[in-house]
């Protein structure tokens, strides 16, 4: 068994029944999927948020590996993550606990907590709600998310990273009077939601496609346009508009056509078409 945690959440847990009493632990919840919760927990005036991983078995095991998926085992898959987005700067949860034990993947237990993210907003229910905004506001509210989302999509994808789950609902930043909002004003995104990401020298094409193809279905109804696909193209591809229309415009085409098909998959209706818009 090994376990760690900062000084602040150690004060309320101690002796030798602190794995257990994270494991057990009680909480407004969140998710619970099969052998994984997700919930909120509060200590010493403080939340935080808690994954908790059960044992999956073998067959749950052998059962992805045959559907050539990577198995998620524990927790250790998330923290790792966010080390690694923390060491290139991308902002994301901070890890304040971690625990494992268990000798065989099938039968590993285990946690993860993390400060929780006070006052947030995901870009899924801002842009769902941004249509009361001055016309202006709003499209320069949308370019500054675009230039940051695709930073953020260039920066991973360029140091072997790719999320697995890249969707607008998993970009948080702080919510505000967003009728206040000035183009001056500073907006910092938070990646969360990383317990799939997977890390290797570098991308295979497939992976960084469908990262960028699911950003993209996600943002269909926030009144996209081809000049917003092309704003986010140079800055992911930091190259010209010429380079894209040439060299990408295959995987450019790829991408495109991914997300309008899962789109129509998902809503039951054709998706909207921001190239036909200028």
């Amino acid at each position: 068994m090994w376990i760690k945690l900062d000084e602040e959440l150690a004060r309320h847990f101690s002796g030798d029944t602190v794995f257990d009493e994270l494991m057990a632990c009680e909480g407004e919840k969140f998710r619970h999927v099969k052998t994984r919760r997700t919930l909120k927990f509060e200590r010493g005036g403080k939340n935080y948020f808690i994954k908790i991983h059960r044992a999956i078995g073998w067959r749950e095991v052998w059962k992805n590996w045959l559907g050539f998926k990577r198995p998620v085992t524990s927790a250790r898959m998330e923290w790792e993550a966010i080390d690694r987005l923390q060491a290139l700067g991308v902002p994301t949860l901070n890890v304040v606990g971690r625990g494992i034990r268990g000798k065989a993947p099938a039968h590993e237990e285990s946690f993860v907590v993390t400060e929780a993210l006070e006052g947030m907003i995901s870009l899924e229910q801002l842009t769902q709600n941004w249509g009361s905004l001055p016309p202006g506001q709003r499209l320069a509210l949308k370019r500054e998310l675009i230039r940051q989302v695709a930073t953020i999509a260039r920066t991973i994808h360029r140091n072997g990273l790719n999320h697995r789950d890249f969707y607008l609902c998993h970009f948080l930043v702080k919510d505000r009077d967003w009728n206040e909002w000035q183009p001056a004003d500073s907006l910092m995104l938070h990646v969360i939601d990383l317990h799939r990401m997977q890390h290797r020298p570098a991308v295979p094409e497939r992976w960084w496609v469908k990262d960028v193809a699911g950003v993209l279905f996600s943002a269909l109804d926030c009144d996209l346009t081809r000049n917003d696909l092309l704003r986010f193209s140079k800055i992911y591809w930091d190259g010209s508009v010429r380079e894209l229309l040439g060299e990408r415009q295959g995987v450019l085409q790829r991408i495109y056509s991914k997300a309008r098909k899962l789109y129509a998959s998902i809503h039951d209706r054709e998706a909207p078409d921001p190239v036909a818009k200028s």
